[in-house]
């Protein structure tokens, strides 16, 4: 495919209004956007993680927009920072994605682009979970060293095509990815990166992330008759 118009998108600082909050977001949209992938953190990530960040230039330089949004506020981080549970509240945290979804749908920089959701961790899950109970309005998923099984009855509901991805040295998740993977009825892909721990701290591992992220996106969020898009 075509690897992108532009390799510097505008990037600016968002307030995401979701519920009764308002989160913290960057949104970098490439000249000539294709869709707009929305990013799932977990574990105590957020916005500002060097994963995500390099994942999202290389979507950005495949002309795919990216927002890059905490999904706790500082006083909810504050409390998880001590008690390790909201980034376990799946609930929680794919009610804030599904905020998300309107709030692009709304934005005149990213409304009508097809939307597609990246999970890592915990945001595997929240990410499933969101994209089941919008089945309309996500046209993708992808989850990097995930916890798709934290999706629970959610995962036969999703219809969303996706890609979970996990490190070849990542056993017990390996291990849990496959289990979701088989309760998955939707169009789905499980890769193993070889030798990838699971944060994919391994020379080359997060590139080739980031390159079948990319793939799959630009293939799913694809706008149907739209001559422009090879």
């Amino acid at each position: 495919m075509n690897p992108g118009v532009s390799s510097s998108p505008r990037t600016r600082q968002v307030r995401v209004e979701t519920g009764p909050v308002v989160l913290d977001g960057d949104l970098s949209v490439p000249e000539g956007a294709r869709g707009v992938v929305l990013f799932a953190h977990g574990s105590g990530s957020g916005r500002h993680s060097p994963r995500n960040q390099s994942v999202a230039r290389v979507l950005n330089e495949g002309s795919l927009a990216t927002l890059l949004v905490d999904l706790l506020t500082l006083e909810e981080e504050r409390v998880d920072v001590r008690t390790r549970q909201l980034r376990f509240d799946i609930g929680l945290l794919a009610k804030r994605l599904g905020g998300c979804i309107d709030w692009l749908a709304r934005e005149p920089a990213t409304r009508g682009l097809p939307v597609g959701l990246f999970g890592a961790s915990t945001g595997g899950g929240a990410a499933l979970v969101a994209a089941a109970e919008r089945p309309g309005a996500v046209g993708a998923v992808v989850s990097r060293g995930g916890r798709p099984d934290l999706a629970g009855d959610s995962l036969p509901v999703v219809g969303s095509p996706t890609l979970l991805i996990v490190g070849g040295a990542d056993m017990p998740v390996i291990s849990l990815n496959r289990e979701a993977y088989e309760r998955l009825r939707c169009e789905k892909q499980l890769v193993i990166v070889p030798g990838a721990s699971h944060l994919f701290e391994e020379p080359g591992t997060l590139d080739q992330v980031a390159h079948l992220a990319r793939d799959w996106f630009e293939h799913h969020l694809n706008p149907k008759g739209n001559p422009s898009i090879a």
